[in-house]
């Protein structure tokens, strides 16, 4: 079945300032100040695209043990067109029927018109098994993030299209809330956006309005931690006080894709590292950024990928080497699920608090099992809201590192 691809959230250098304009300076320090005591979050996409290709369903959330380690699901992506948040994918969404062997509840869907199906009835038996198990619909991504530009020219109207479609009787009970992933207001991602740095604060104040206080509303937004990059062409700390959090994409700083002869480096670093090709580019200037803008730390998640960043062509094991290009990918040249990359190419080395690994000819870096346990200890130590992942459909039929991050939230 043809369907529109939907990339994963990324910060490329090349889709925004050149690198030539990162100039090398010290991390902003964090404020002096306390920092409330984060409530600890466990997070997960879930992306309605899983139940072609990848063959993962909301089944398979239970039958790993993800479901019992988790806080919150995003549900990925609903679109935004003609300024109003619109159904993604109707058809796997909430169409789709699943005979008893695919059901959540072991009981196939209802045959009656009009009867919901889909990945939201299985969602919903799933929240019965999970009573407190919440799960958030979020809009945008890569792909459709264009439409918050159209969006923001009439925030409340945006507003009432998205409760409408979120509070739809149909799937009644089944969203706790809603997730702005715009990639990136005031910036570049996909598309350029010229909104100015007041649009995104502009449209989350108006969900909340709309919304009231007991739904959960938030976004995923930008880990670019670089002087003057996309964290600063936006308000984040007055688009805070309307949010219950942020899921900072602290991943993709480095791929294949922006950068297909290298250098390699890691597409997730925690800390910098000498050598790093972009200073700024980690996820420890991008949260004491953040903090020092006025973004409180118990009001951010920690990303982290399920999956890996490749090239191929390399005969360097340290980061740094030279490439051809992308390693080949099921889905996508440079990207591999850590189910995959476990096996055929398993990590032998560490830098700045992430994995990487050099088989044959192909370079490759992503977290295993220790280094996302670590990760999840960071976010802690920092006094941060928790962690997130993208996404479950890259993790091992029984979670490894779900499991890992667990314990350490």
């Amino acid at each position: 079945m043809l369907r529109l691809r939907k990339r994963l959230p990324v910060v490329i250098a090349a889709m925004a300032l050149s690198v030539a304009s990162f100039a090398a300076q010290p991390a902003v320090a964090a404020p002096s100040q306390p920092q409330a005591k984060a409530q600890s979050k466990v997070m997960a996409y879930f992306a309605d695209w899983d139940v072609y290709a990848r063959n993962y369903h909301v089944k398979d959330i239970e039958t790993s043990g993800s479901a019992d380690k988790l806080t919150h699901i995003n549900f990925a992506f609903g679109n935004v067109a003609g300024g109003q948040c619109t159904a993604g994918d109707p058809w796997a969404d909430s169409d789709q029927p699943y005979d008893a062997a695919g059901s959540v509840s072991g009981v196939a869907d209802s045959t009656a018109p009009g009867a919901l199906h889909g990945s939201f009835n299985q969602l919903l038996e799933l929240k019965k098994l999970h009573p407190g198990l919440k799960v958030i619909w979020s809009f945008g991504g890569w792909t459709w993030s264009a439409g918050f530009t159209e969006a923001a020219k009439n925030p409340a109207a945006f507003a009432d299209s998205c409760y409408n479609l979120v509070n739809n009787p149909r799937w009644a009970g089944l969203f706790d809330g809603i997730d702005i992933d715009w990639e990136y207001p005031n910036a570049c991602g996909l598309v350029c956006d010229t909104s100015g740095p007041k649009a995104f604060t502009s449209v989350v104040s108006a969900l909340r309005a709309k919304f009231g206080g007991k739904k959960l509303i938030t976004a995923a937004i930008t880990a670019d931690g670089t002087p003057g990059g996309k964290i600063a062409a936006t308000d984040y700390a007055s688009a805070s006080k309307y949010l219950d959090w942020y899921n900072v994409m602290t991943y993709d700083y480095f791929v294949a894709g922006a950068s297909p002869a290298g250098p390699t480096a890691p597409h997730s670093p925690v800390r910098s590292y000498a050598g790093i090709p972009t200073a700024g580019f980690y996820a420890d200037a991008a949260i004491q950024r953040l903090r020092a803008s006025g973004v409180p730390s118990s009001k951010m998640l920690l990303g982290l990928g399920f999956y890996g960043r490749g090239w191929d062509g390399v005969t360097q094991k340290q980061p740094g080497g030279s490439a051809t290009g992308p390693a080949p990918g099921t889905y996508e040249a440079g990207v591999e699920d850590y189910k995959v990359l476990k096996t055929t190419c398993p990590s032998n080395g560490l830098i700045a608090g992430t994995a990487y690994a050099k088989c044959g000819s192909q370079w490759w870096s992503y977290d295993t099992p220790a280094t996302a346990a670590s990760k999840a200890g960071y976010a802690k130590s920092r006094g941060l809201g928790g962690v997130f992942a993208w996404e479950l459909s890259g993790d091992t039929a029984n979670a490894e590192l779900l499991k890992a991050i667990a314990p350490h939230c």
